[in-house]
């Protein structure tokens, strides 16, 4: 086992982020062949492109949870949860924008996850493009954390 934990360490140092997630460069592949099948090394590469989505997805619902409970929870005054019964409750749009780009990384996630049609997201993206437009997508999204992974950013909280 302590073989194998080797090899994924060493994928997982090296490996680069590209558009279909992690892969090895051709000279990686060729110095790793010289201990290992290529079965092997696709194996390991497969457990450290799932480790690091399984972080990737931990952190990003972490991330909306944590905000949707800050959002939620003002609601919980009676003086607020009264003015929602009454249809008068209100987010601001920074928390809209908040959530929106939390929900978007999220969904970045799950597509490497979902088996069958994603959601409907043409509201969604329709959202997002008003938000770029009044500028606060771009503001916002300075305060958003690398995700993890060769050359993101680990454990940081985007609050």
């Amino acid at each position: 086992m302590g073989r194998i934990a080797d090899l994924c360490s060493e994928i997982a140092e090296n490996a680069e982020e590209g558009p279909d997630g992690l892969t090895l460069s051709p000279d990686l592949w060729d110095r790793l062949r010289d201990d290992w099948e290529d079965e092997d090394i696709e194996d390991a590469l497969n457990v450290v492109r799932e480790t690091f989505l399984n972080g990737a997805l931990v952190e990003s619902a972490d991330s909306l949870s944590a905000r949707l409970l800050e959002v939620l929870g003002a609601f919980g005054t009676e003086a607020a949860f009264k003015q929602a019964e009454q249809g008068e409750g209100r987010i601001s749009l920074e928390a809209i924008g908040q959530l929106a780009r939390r929900v978007a990384h999220l969904e970045e996630i799950l597509d490497a996850y979902r088996e069958g049609s994603p959601p409907d997201r043409r509201g969604f993206d329709a959202l997002q493009r008003r938000l770029a437009d009044l500028g606060l997508e771009s503001e916002m999204h300075d305060d958003e954390p690398e995700p993890p992974g060769p050359g993101g950013a680990e454990d940081e909280d985007d609050e």
